[in-house]
């Protein structure tokens, strides 16, 4: 007898309860009575008896207006989805040759696919399974079956019955033990760390100076007892941020005569180009030390712009040089917060500032970004710097010794993060890194999908090609043997390639393959305990973030197939692995530095009018052009918004998996998949971060 559908049975612990109701109407006279509890008045009427037709008529048009309101309900929802995607199919036909240019690695993809396919028709064989009364364990291959379609198909469930219990189960509890061995031990590197940064907090472990601290009463008085200090901006095609970062860098409070400002100008656009020769040019006429450069021929992206920079004869002069990217707006005594910890200290290679963001509060993506980067820079960049002296630069809102970087080789352009190739490089000769927690340079968090999507990838590929560069250079190395386990164990194996592979092979592959697999099970530790006490740990730097303790969980795992593949490409060295794209930024400003810029420019009224009188007439003429081209392509144009097929194929296969589930009455495991599988969707639909028309 085949097993009924009765899934109130199933979940639910406790009876109901509740006294006898009536309910009588007068036209027709018949009544429906439900009786819920053993009372003289309402006794079971003998089987023998009759039922009244008019009941059960009425009886079944109650039923039936329920499924009719639940049919619609589905209805609406679905053909809300299906209007989504379409709307980003037509939005997305203009895109489609750019998409397919930067769409590399389809392999991936397509074994994804297949998996998909195979797994609904799995899921077909089990659900007809079930209607037909088979048990879910390795049923009598003895039992004689008619030789018709009933028979076939219980004869092909048989034989997968046989294969999966063979050949796929063993080989998948096998990956997912060792899957669950990895994050056992990320988890403790984890703990480890925000244990570290509990006892920092604790002991109140900070770097100090040496020696008083320099002051700077009057930025044009005597600069006798300042070193000589570089600032350096590279950018490519800044529109939106170019002003406010020249505008935030050429107001440091330092003496002018020892302070000397590079704008790094990779811009292909040449209306771009005016509008920051024209900022340089307002800033130079106020007697800012600022130079314009831009490169020929733009080879090595960031990294060639700063190999070119620091090739220039005059640097020979300074011995710091400061490098701020061109969404970042330094506070005017940054300088006297980071360079006095090079005083009597020449093992210090690298004092490395916090980032502050200006819109972190804008939309859930720069939210959830904010857990990661606070749990980044308070526990990770600050254990390190503390215990170990070491950690990656972060390319920007830094403080370099020249000499550190002449002595480990200066700019290399192999790969896509010149900044941890350096800071590898210098750590290697035996020069120290000072992570400053309390001094904040403020920046913006990509705010759409596309843009953070991008800027992950190269995050994640860029790791895994140093890694293979350097790991030589790791062994033959002369510092400690526990520094080169650190680099090789830590740094590179567990947090830049173990992390990714176990969350998208666990959480995104094993865990659906399950509901299909029941030989292979995982605990539920590893689905939900675990898991949410990470996700707390990773929260705790960012305290206000507690609400959004379930979606940066689900979010982290949905992220974990961009880093997947970042990671795949990367230590492959796959194509898109060399792609570098900049990060679109919206040119954001807080509201004390709006207020700010106010009064600065009430202030330089009269001052930019002398400027402006005893300019050339070639500066005027530029301004002129400039103002033009601000003018006619002042805005930036909005792309569609895309479908990710990778993120909609994965939310396909987990919502399948969640109605697998529900027939197994798996109650956690159906909640994970189904939320999972939403949130797969969602961000597949690119409907998180900033919408674009």
């Amino acid at each position: 007898m085949a097993p009924s559908f009765d899934f109130a049975n199933r979940w639910m612990k406790e009876t109901q309860k509740g006294t006898p109701v009536v309910v009588t109407m007068e036209n027709p006279t018949f009544s429906v009575v439900e009786i819920n509890g053993a009372d003289a008045a309402f006794m079971p009427v003998e089987k023998t008896r009759g039922k009244n037709a008019k009941q059960v008529t009425w009886f079944l048009f109650l039923k039936a207006y329920h499924a009719i309101g639940c049919v619609t309900w589905f209805a609406t929802v679905l053909w809300s989805f299906m209007g989504a995607i379409g709307k980003r199919l037509i939005h997305r036909e203009g895109l489609a040759l750019e998409s397919e240019k930067l769409e590399k690695g389809k392999i991936l993809f397509r074994v994804i696919k297949v998996f998909v396919v195979s797994s609904l028709v799995v899921m077909v064989f089990e659900v007809v399974a079930y209607l037909q009364g088979w048990h879910f364990g390795n049923p009598s291959l003895h039992i004689p079956r008619p030789v018709d379609l009933e028979g076939l198909m219980y004869l092909v469930y048989v034989a997968w019955l046989t294969f999966r219990g063979e050949y796929i189960a063993p080989p998948m509890q096998a990956l997912s033990k060792f899957c669950i061995v990895l994050f056992l031990i990320q988890s403790v590197d984890r703990m480890m760390l925000c244990f570290g940064c509990f006892w920092i907090k604790y002991k109140r472990i900070k770097p100090k100076i040496d020696g008083d601290a320099l002051k700077v009463d009057d930025i044009e008085g005597s600069a006798c007892n300042h070193p000589m200090v570089l600032v350096q901006i590279p950018m490519c095609n800044e529109r939106e941020v170019y002003e406010q970062s020249i505008s935030a860098v050429c107001q440091i409070n330092w003496p002018r005569d020892c302070l000397l400002i590079q704008v790094l100008d990779d811009s292909d656009d040449e209306s771009i180009q005016w509008l920051i020769k024209t900022e340089v040019t307002k800033w130079s006429q106020k007697g800012i030390n600022i130079i314009y450069r831009h490169r020929l021929v733009r080879t090595g992206y960031k990294a060639g712009n700063l190999k070119s920079a620091m090739s220039c004869d005059y640097v020979k002069d300074y011995e710091f040089v400061a490098i701020f990217d061109a969404d970042f707006q330094p506070n005017p005594d940054f300088l006297k917060q980071t360079v006095p910890y090079f005083k009597d200290n020449p093992e210090l290679g690298l004092v490395q500032a916090r980032w502050a963001f200006v819109n972190k509060d804008e939309n859930l993506l720069t939210r959830l970004q904010n857990i990661n980067l606070c749990f980044h820079f308070e526990v990770e960049q600050q254990v390190n710097g503390a215990f170990l002296n070491f950690f990656g630069f972060n390319g920007t809102a830094g403080v370099w010794r020249i000499k550190t970087l002449e002595e480990s080789g200066g700019w290399l352009e192999r790969t896509t993060v010149e900044d941890m190739d350096i800071a590898v490089r210098a750590h290697l000769n035996g020069w120290k890194f000072i992570f400053v927690n309390d001094v904040k340079v403020l920046c913006e968090v990509p705010e759409s999908y596309e843009a953070y999507r991008k800027q992950q990838h190269r995050w994640h590929s860029g790791p895994m090609q140093l890694f293979r560069l350097c790991l030589p250079a790791i062994l033959r190395s002369k510092i400690s043997p526990w520094k080169k386990g650190n680099l090789i164990l830590l740094f590179f194996l567990l947090r830049k390639l173990i992390l990714p592979f176990y969350s998208f092979t666990l959480f995104c592959i094993i865990l659906p393959l399950t509901m299909f697999v029941p030989e292979a099970k995982l605990p539920l530790w590893v689905i939900c305990y675990i898991p949410v006490f990470m996700s707390f740990l990773n929260i705790l730097p960012a305290p206000k973030s507690f609400p959004f303790l379930v979606p940066y969980l689900l979010f982290e795992n949905t992220m974990s197939v961009t880093k997947f593949n970042a990671m795949i490409s990367g230590l492959f060295q796959l194509g898109s692995s060399y792609e570098w794209i900049v990060t679109k930024k919206a040119g954001r400003s807080s509201e004390s530095d709006l207020v700010a810029a106010a009064e600065r420019e009430a202030k330089s009224i009269i001052e930019q009018q002398k400027i402006h009188r005893g300019a050339s007439d070639r500066v005027l003429v530029e301004s002129n052009q400039s103002k033009e081209h601000k003018e006619t392509s002042g805005k930036p144009v909005k792309k569609a918004n895309k479908i990710y097929k990778k993120e909609l194929t994965l939310a396909f296969l987990l919502l399948t998996a969640s109605v697998k589930s529900l027939l197994s009455a798996q109650g956690v495991h159906f909640y994970y998949l189904l939320f999972q599988g939403v949130t797969f969707l969602l961000v597949g639909l690119d409907l998180i971060g900033q919408q674009m028309s």
